[in-house]
C-alpha cells in the first residue's frame, strides 16, 4: 500500500463487475431489504412493476384526496405488504427466480387486510363503536401475523421478535408473579387486537401515519433524483472540491455519503453504494481497510441527522412532537455540523500523520464544470427547503419537489428523464419503501401495546429510578436504553421505538421535548456503528476487506463528537437555536442574548471538537505522545461544556497544546500550514 499517489487515476478504482457482486453480496448480508428475488417471467415482473408504480400513484393521490385514517393507512400497509411477499423471498436459500404459490396467497390475504376495513368501515366505527366481534379479531390476528411475517423478511428477525415480546406482555402481564410495576389488568383478545387492528393506536399508528404521508413521498423524491443523477453529482462536486486536499478521498467519502444518507434515508445501503466508489480511493492512497470502512460507515449514519431531510426522520419527528419542521430541522443544523467536522478532522489529521495526500487535480473534475453539467439538479433541494420553511404542508412541498425534479432535470440532455425513466423512479421509489412501511408497522404494534398498557410509563420510571435524581445519570441510561433498542434497526423504526420508550424520562426533569427527542433520536442512529451489532460498520468492512469489529471501533471513534454533543444540547439548548429563556436546565449567572449565547457556544465547541479530534488521532501539526493526548482531550472536553469556567481552563489547555506542537513542527521543517 503506497503513499506515493501521483500515479492514481479516479478511473482505475471504479468498480469492475467483481466487484459489483462483491458489494452486492455485502448489501445482501448486513441489509437484508437487498435479498430480492430475481425473476425469470417478464409478465410477472411486468405485473409487479406495474402494482409498484400504482402503489406509488396511489401516495401521490392521496395527498391531495385524502381519505379516512384509518383506510388510507391499511391501504398503505397492505399493497405494500403484498409487494413484500413478491418481492422477497421467505428464506436465504429459496430459489429467488419463482414466486411459490403460497406468496401468490399470502398477498392476497394482504390486500384483504385494507378490503375487509374499507367495507366494515361504517359497522366498526358506528354500529360496533369499535367493539371488535369474531370476525374483526380473526383479520387482525391475521393482520398481524402477516406484518410479522413480512417485516422478518424484509428487516431481519430483530424487530419481530422485539414486536413479539411486546404482544406476549398483555397476556401475562396481570398475572400475581409479575413485579408489581408491571402488573396490569387483564386484557382478553378483543381488548389486544381492537387496539392494533381497528383503531390508529396500534399498527395503523402515528408511525404509519408518517409513513403514508411524508416517508413515501420523500423516498419517491430520492428515487427521482437518484435517476436524474444526483449521485455522480454529489461525488463529483466532492471529488473536486476535497480530492486534491491532504486524505482527499476519506474527505469526498465524509461530504458525498453525508449528503446522499440525508437523502435515501438507509445508512447500510449508502455505505455499499458510495462506498464502492470512495473506499477504493481511500484505500490507494494508503488508508488502512478497516479505517476506511469506518469512515464510510460514520460518515453514511451521519447522513440520519443531518438537515434538511434526516433521513425522512425529522418529518416523524414533527409528527409525533407536533413542532413544525422548519424547527426541527433549524435545531439539529448546528449539532450535524459539528458532527460531520469532528469526522473529517479525524481523517484530516490520520493522513496528516500516516503522510498521506490527495489526487493531483488533473485528475479531478473541475467545480466549474460539474455545476455547468449537473449542478441545476441541486434546484429542487433548493426548492424543498424554500418551501417547507414558508410553512408549505410537508405533504404538498414533497409533491411539488417530484415535480419539479423532472422538470429541472429536463434543463440538459444527460439528466433528462423520459417516460421510461419517469416509470423506473415510480416503481423503485415503492420498492424501496418496503422496508421503511413495514418497520413502522410492526413498531405499530409497539406502540399499540404501550399505549394499552402504560408500559411507556414503567419505562420512564424504570430509568428515572436507576438514575437516582441525577440529571446526568438519567442522559447515561437514556443513552444505553437508546443504543440497545436501536441495535440491527434501520433509523426511522429506532427513532420510534425509541422516542415512545425513553424520551418521556427526561421529561421528569422539564428538559424540553425536542430536546429529548434529538437526544434518544441521536443515540438510536448511532448504534448502527456502535458494536457488538454495528451493522453499517459492518458493511464497510465487508466492501473494504477489513475486519467487521476493528471497523466499527474505528467508526465509534470517527463518532466520538456524536456522543458528545447531545449531551452539550441538554444542558445548554442554545445550541439548538431555540429560545432557551424558560427551557434552559442550567441556567448561568451571566444570561447572554441569545445570538451572542449561539455564537460563544459555536466557536468553543468548533475549537473543542478539532481538539478532540486531534487527541484521538495522536496528531496535530506533529505526532504527539500519550500525556500529550490525554491533555489536549480534557482540554477539548472543558472547552465543549458550556460554562464559562471550563471554557477558559479548556481554551487555555488547547491552544497551549496546539502552540508547542506548532512550533514542534516548525523545528522538524514540517509545514505549518498543510492542507
Amino acid at each position: 500500500m503506497t503513499k506515493d499517489n501521483r500515479d492514481l487515476d479516479v478511473e482505475s478504482v471504479s468498480a469492475h463487475p467483481e466487484d459489483k457482486n462483491v458489494n452486492q453480496e455485502v448489501l445482501e448480508k448486513y441489509d437484508v431489504d437487498a435479498k430480492v428475488r430475481k425473476l425469470r417471467s417478464r409478465n410477472i415482473v411486468f405485473a409487479i412493476a406495474a402494482i409498484a408504480i400504482a402503489y406509488s400513484l396511489y401516495h401521490l393521490w392521496v395527498t391531495f384526496n385524502p381519505l379516512p385514517a384509518l383506510q388510507a393507512r391499511s391501504i398503505h400497509v397492505a399493497v405494500g405488504m403484498g409487494l413484500v411477499f413478491l418481492v422477497y423471498p421467505a428464506f436465504k436459500k429459496q430459489d429467488k427466480t419463482r414466486i411459490p404459490f403460497y406468496d401468490w396467497i399470502l398477498f392476497l390475504f394482504s390486500l384483504a387486510t385494507a378490503g375487509y376495513l374499507i367495507y366494515e368501515y361504517e359497522a366498526i366505527m358506528t354500529t360496533r363503536g369499535g367493539i371488535p366481534n369474531t370476525l374483526d379479531i380473526i383479520m387482525a390476528i391475521a393482520t398481524v401475523v402477516l406484518v410479522l411475517e413480512a417485516a422478518r423478511r424484509v428487516t431481519g428477525i430483530i424487530l419481530p421478535v422485539l414486536a413479539l415480546v411486546f404482544l406476549v406482555y398483555p397476556f401475562i402481564s396481570h398475572n400475581l408473579w409479575m413485579p408489581d410495576m408491571l402488573m396490569t389488568r387483564p386484557f382478553d383478545l378483543g381488548d389486544i387486537f381492537g387496539q392494533l387492528y381497528l383503531k390508529t393506536e396500534g399498527l395503523y399508528s402515528t408511525a404509519i401515519s408518517a409513513s403514508l404521508q411524508f416517508i413515501f413521498l420523500f423516498i419517491l423524491f430520492g428515487a427521482f433524483l437518484a435517476k436524474s443523477g444526483m449521485g455522480q453529482l454529489f461525488n463529483d462536486l466532492a471529488m473536486a472540491l476535497a480530492g486534491s486536499k491532504q486524505g482527499g478521498p476519506a474527505k469526498v467519502a465524509v461530504i458525498s455519503s453525508g449528503f446522499m444518507g440525508s437523502i435515501n434515508g438507509s445508512a447500510i445501503a449508502n455505505v455499499v453504494g458510495t462506498g464502492a466508489f470512495t473506499i477504493p480511493l481511500m484505500k490507494k492512497i494508503g488508508y488502512h481497510r478497516n479505517f476506511a470502512g469506518a469512515v464510510e460507515a460514520s460518515a453514511s449514519v451521519g447522513g440520519q441527522i443531518l438537515p434538511p431531510i434526516m433521513g425522512a426522520s425529522a418529518f416523524i419527528m414533527a409528527e409525533t412532537t407536533g413542532i413544525a419542521y422548519g424547527t426541527i430541522a433549524l435545531a439539529a443544523l448546528l449539532p450535524a455540523v459539528l458532527y460531520f467536522l469532528g469526522v473529517i478532522m479525524q481523517v484530516h489529521f490520520r493522513a496528516g500523520k500516516d503522510s498521506l495526500r490527495g489526487i493531483p487535480k488533473a485528475d479531478l473534475p473541475r467545480t466549474k464544470e460539474v455545476l455547468k453539467e449537473k449542478g441545476h439538479l441541486l434546484l429542487p433541494i433548493v426548492g424543498l427547503i424554500f418551501m417547507l420553511y414558508t410553512g408549505m404542508p410537508i405533504a404538498y412541498a414533497a409533491f411539488y419537489t417530484i415535480v419539479l425534479t423532472v422538470v429541472v432535470a429536463a434543463f440538459r440532455k444527460s439528466t433528462r428523464m423520459g417516460v421510461r425513466d419517469i416509470l423506473e423512479a415510480l416503481e423503485n421509489g415503492a420498492r424501496q419503501s418496503l422496508s421503511v412501511m413495514i418497520a413502522c408497522a410492526v413498531v405499530g404494534i409497539i406502540i399499540g401495546v404501550v399505549s394499552l398498557t402504560s408500559f411507556g410509563t414503567v419505562m420512564t420510571s424504570a430509568i428515572t429510578a436507576f438514575g437516582a435524581g441525577s440529571l446526568f445519570w438519567t442522559l447515561f441510561l437514556t443513552m444505553l436504553a437508546s443504543i440497545v433498542l436501536g441495535m440491527g434497526l434501520p433509523s426511522i423504526p429506532a427513532y420510534i421505538i425509541t422516542a415512545t420508550m425513553t424520551a418521556p424520562a427526561l421529561a421528569e426533569f422539564g428538559i424540553p421535548v425536542l430536546v429529548a427527542h434529538l437526544f434518544v433520536f441521536y443515540f438510536g442512529i448511532f448504534a448502527n456503528i456502535t458494536p457488538p451489532v454495528a451493522l453499517a460498520a459492518f458493511a464497510g468492512a465487508g466492501v473494504s476487506g477489513g475486519d467487521p469489529m476493528r471497523t466499527g471501533f474505528n467508526a465509534l471513534k470517527l463518532a466520538i463528537a456524536g456522543f458528545i454533543i447531545p449531551y452539550l444540547f441538554v444542558y445548554n439548548p442554545a445550541m439548538l437555536m431555540i429560545d432557551t429563556t424558560d427551557v434552559a436546565v442550567n441556567a448561568t449567572e451571566f444570561a447572554l442574548p441569545p445570538i451572542l449565547e449561539i455564537l460563544l457556544i459555536t466557536v468553543t465547541a468548533i475549537i473543542g471538537i478539532i481538539a478532540l479530534s486531534a487527541a484521538a488521532e495522536g496528531y496535530f501539526q506533529t505526532r504527539m505522545n500519550v500525556v500529550t493526548r490525554i491533555l489536549l482531550g480534557a482540554g477539548a472536553l472543558m472547552t465543549i461544556v458550556p460554562e464559562t469556567l471550563t471554557d477558559t481552563i479548556g481554551l487555555v489547555i488547547v491552544l497551549g497544546i496546539f502552540a508547542l506542537n506548532y512550533m514542534n513542527a516548525r523545528k522538524k521543517n514540517q509545514s505549518p500550514n498543510a492542507a
